[in-house]
């Protein structure tokens, strides 16, 4: 499907886009992040007579609207919990999705390596569930642009819907076309009119032409890749051009310690490999790359290699589309009620639909090794992309 499906820019607030909806007291429509006294946590959205429900009994969302952020409750059987609202990690991890994320350790080292700055131009390639689009635009910020580009309608319409539920509404700065990018950049974004590149795909190499087209002088491209072979392949590609500099990669690992008392160690589980980071510089037009002097290596690829880069041989499954119809559905009515939640007062669209006792939505019983289909997990390294 090509195309282009534009966001509708609002006009901008007083404050930043989303940051009403950081502040002040819970509101229903907003999701909320309970914890447990032993760190389970569930991700429910408030709603005026909605309620959540465990085997550890009843705890009515009224309890929570109107009443501060961090508020410790108890629910019908005197269990507590805290009520905080999630950050974007915790968002990240529990948003509604049908592709894979880009997770909060690799998401910032992104943000940070490719200096993402307030009012950057930026073009984004694989927009998947829309976890990176929420950083970027977070880092762009209202008076910047990310022209976000995705080959799959069902994907645009999940990635709308999480944006639009972290922001509380269309984000001014964004844009969101169907298409591929190797095709029709160079249609809707002039040459040299480009800051920043971020391509999250199976072969970025594809489009590294037309991106360099985009670029202006100076510009960053930053590819997310999972396999030592995508690497590779991409890097050559780069040098093979000429028109970037050297690239540079890396990978980022998170090991998270147990503190407590003495009993001070390194946890048992770490963040490791996720994906690579691969970054250069859109050199100026004429000017010629500057490289350590190598010894010749392979650099061909045969048709095994490429087959080896393939989702299926990656591990991944394929996503049916009775699953992205479902989340699309899902991302797009917490979009609805995050609105709702930050209309002004009076607004008729500011109360949201209520929640019927046992329907809450996003939430699961608690027994052990149990997480809510919506929740955080337990032990949210444990995952992967």
């Amino acid at each position: 499907m090509t195309g282009t499906a534009d966001q509708t820019a609002a006009p901008s607030p007083a404050s930043p886009r989303g940051a009403a909806n950081r502040r002040g007291p819970f509101r229903a429509g907003e999701r909320v992040q309970l914890t447990d006294e032993r760190g389970r946590m569930n991700t429910v959205t408030l709603a005026e007579d909605g309620a959540f429900h465990s085997h550890r009994g009843v705890l009515g969302h009224g309890e929570l609207i109107g009443r501060p952020e961090g508020t410790v409750v108890q629910n019908s059987a005197g269990f507590r919990y805290q009520a905080l609202r999630p950050l974007l990690k915790d968002f990240v991890l529990s948003m509604p999705r049908g592709a894979a994320v880009v997770y909060p350790k690799d998401a910032g080292q992104i943000v940070t390596m490719a200096d993402i700055f307030p009012g950057a131009r930026v073009v984004e390639a694989g927009v998947g569930s829309g976890a990176l689009s929420i950083s970027l635009l977070r880092a762009v910020g209202d008076e910047g642009h990310l022209h976000s580009f995705e080959r799959r309608a069902e994907f645009a319409d999940i990635a709308r819907g999480n944006v639009e539920t972290m922001f509380g509404g269309p984000h001014p700065a964004w844009r969101l076309s169907i298409g591929d990018l190797a095709e029709e950049l160079g249609e809707l974004e002039a040459p040299g009119s480009v800051d920043r590149v971020v391509l999250d795909m199976l072969a970025p190499w594809e489009c590294l032409d037309a991106v360099a087209t985009a670029l202006a002088p100076g510009g960053v491209v930053m590819c997310y890749v999972a396999t030592v072979t995508q690497l590779s392949r991409t890097a050559e590609a780069m040098r093979a051009d000429g028109r970037y500099t050297e690239p540079d990669a890396s990978e980022t690992m998170v090991r998270g310690w147990h503190v407590e008392g003495l009993a001070v160690r390194p946890d048992h589980r770490m963040v490791a490999h996720t994906g690579f980071l691969l970054s250069a510089r859109r050199l100026a037009d004429g000017s010629e790359r500057l490289a350590p002097k190598r010894r010749a290596s392979k650099s061909e690829y045969s048709e095994d290699d490429l087959q080896a880069w393939t989702p299926v041989a990656l591990g991944e499954r394929d996503v049916t589309d009775k699953k992205l119809r479902r989340a699309g559905r899902e991302a797009m009515g917490l979009a609805e009620q995050a609105a709702r939640a930050t209309a002004p007062a009076g607004d008729p669209a500011a109360t949201p639909p209520a929640v019927s006792a046992g329907t809450a939505p996003r939430t699961a019983p608690e027994g052990p090794g149990e997480t809510a289909p919506g929740a955080v997990p337990e032990h949210p390294h444990e995952e992967r992309p």
